[in-house]
């Protein structure tokens, strides 16, 4: 199972997820690290394991169309062992210096068709709030069109101690096999981690459960964690 860090970012801070309702986000407090401020939550990060892939999230560009790309640029030059998943909204650059995350939230009809056209790599976040998908409906009937990657992204589970959306984890990689699902919200522990790697998900985007400790003894608990 491979942890993929995760960072959200609003108004220069890092701030801690819950539930999808962003307008109530805070800046982030943790016992991994004193500050909400990146570059020191990203470090934290690294302290805790040489984690290969951190997942950032900048929510400024995602909700009012304000990129906090210089902020995102300094974490990425700061570390370039890491390889950055960056959702920054929909973007039409093909020379990034990170992995563009797309999310079904950032997308109307006309975005969908310009970025499934991507010709350099790209992920997928099927994004859902409350019961609903966040998009247009043709992206779920278009599922030949997905990249490789794809983020089965629950945001009612984020933050919260609900556990991951399962039954829809379980229908997407059903769907497009397991191997390419990175599952997101509401990872609480190893036993949640031993439930998606069960069908057969190798990925899991965490935060919180990274922040409360509860991951640290996850070798023990008979889930290999890939760093």
């Amino acid at each position: 199972m491979e942890i993929i860090p995760v960072i959200d970012l609003m108004r220069g801070q890092v701030v801690q997820a819950r539930a999808g309702h962003r307008e109530s986000y805070l800046p982030l407090q943790s016992p991994l690290c004193s500050s909400a401020e990146p570059a020191d939550v990203m470090a934290a990060f690294l302290r805790l394991a040489p984690f290969a892939t951190v997942y950032l999230a900048d929510l400024d560009a995602i909700t009012l169309g304000r990129s906090q790309r210089h902020l995102i640029e300094g974490l990425v030059a700061g570390h370039p062992q890491v390889e950055f998943w960056v959702d920054a909204g929909m973007t039409r650059d093909p020379h990034l210096p990170w992995v563009p995350v797309i999310g079904s939230e950032s997308l109307d009809r006309d975005s969908w068709r310009v970025a499934q056209d991507r010709e350099t790599p790209w992920i997928l976040s099927l994004d859902r709030l409350d019961g609903r998908f966040l998009g247009p409906s043709e992206i779920l009937q278009q599922a030949d069109r997905w990249p490789e990657r794809i983020i089965h992204m629950n945001l009612n589970r984020v933050g919260g101690d609900q556990g991951p959306d399962l039954a829809g984890l379980a229908e997407l990689a059903a769907r497009v096999g397991g191997s390419r699902v990175v599952a997101a919200g509401g990872i609480r522990g190893p036993q949640d981690l031993q439930s998606l790697e069960a069908m057969g998900v190798g990925r899991a985007l965490v935060a919180s459960a990274l922040h409360a400790g509860v991951l640290l003894s996850l070798p023990e608990q008979g889930t290999e964690i890939r760093r």
